[in-house]
């Protein structure tokens, strides 16, 4: 899981220095961590977020922000509480989470968000 720091977040997720709008900068959606090493909830949600990095390769990027080092990245989504989770789906405004949420729920977020896979019936003839 990568770590972003403010030049890396303008480039894969939201210029906005240069946007006053949202407009995602990314190549796949993308569920960013914003934590802090002291947190206790934090460090038992990282191994999970690990995991779901790892189930959905290549359909989603998980990142990870140090709200400690990365203090203007925190500023810029009022971040007051940790960790919280920003799901940025591709074409969509993006969605904050609170907690450490446990997987399951973690993955419909990602599945109803970020890759909107409800499923449908579809039938080919």
């Amino acid at each position: 899981m990568e770590h972003l720091t403010k030049e890396t977040f303008l480039n894969k997720v939201f210029n906005y220095e240069k946007n006053r709008e949202w407009k995602f900068e990314g190549e796949l959606p993308c569920l960013i961590d914003f934590y802090a090493d002291w947190c206790q909830p934090c460090k038992i949600v990282a191994p999970v977020l690990e995991e779901l990095a790892k189930e959905y390769a290549g359909k989603i990027n998980i990142y990870k922000i140090d709200t400690e080092d990365q203090q203007e990245l925190a500023a810029v989504f009022g971040i007051r509480s940790i960790p919280s989770l920003l799901f940025c789906p591709k074409d969509e405004q993006p969605q904050m989470a609170q907690g450490a949420l446990p997987k399951n729920t973690l993955k419909q977020v990602i599945e109803d968000i970020l890759l909107k896979e409800k499923v449908e019936n579809v039938t080919n003839n």
